[in-house]
């Protein structure tokens, strides 16, 4: 993933809950464009970070055993207010079910305690090497990778989630 929308994941709780927060700044290339004389963080990239929340939640509850995590479905998406920069968007990610292959989210966005984005997801979760063994090596790379971007999201935890 080279495009993050989480700064930090504050908490979490193995299969049922993470906190993440999104710090929006006036320096993020893309509010020179939306919009150039009211910038806000894009309603998709309010999406986005709920999205890449539940992501790390699978991840960490599930120690890794995917490396591929892509979203499957949004539902009952509802914008409430904007993000402007300086301020924060704390996503808070509730997993309803899981089964093999999906997991399902709630998800609600704020700032300051002001609701800014909420809805539903549908993740989908799967290993390269499931359709084809020999790509086994890259999924080992790509799950490698993601323990590293980890170390960073949870760096004031002391390089560690602990579960809430």
């Amino acid at each position: 993933m080279r495009f993050w929308l989480l700064d930090r994941i504050s908490s979490y709780e193995p299969d049922t809950e993470l906190t993440a927060v999104k710090n929006v700044t006036l320096s993020e290339e893309y509010l020179a464009d939306h919009f150039p004389e009211f910038p806000v963080l894009p309603g998709v990239f309010m999406l986005e970070a709920a999205t890449q929340a539940c992501v790390w939640l699978i991840r960490l509850s599930e120690d890794y055993a995917h490396s591929i995590i892509v979203l499957h479905e949004a539902s009952a998406v509802k914008y409430a207010d904007f993000v402007a920069p300086g301020h924060t968007l704390t996503i808070r990610v509730e997993q309803t079910k899981k089964d093999e292959r999906f997991v399902n989210f709630k998800f609600k966005g704020e700032v300051a305690g002001k609701a800014s984005v909420s809805g539903r997801l549908v993740l989908e979760r799967f290993n390269l090497a499931d359709a084809d063994p020999e790509q086994a090596d890259l999924d080992a790379r790509m799950i490698e990778y993601q323990r590293g971007t980890e170390k960073l999201l949870t760096r004031s935890l002391n390089s560690e989630v602990v579960p809430t």
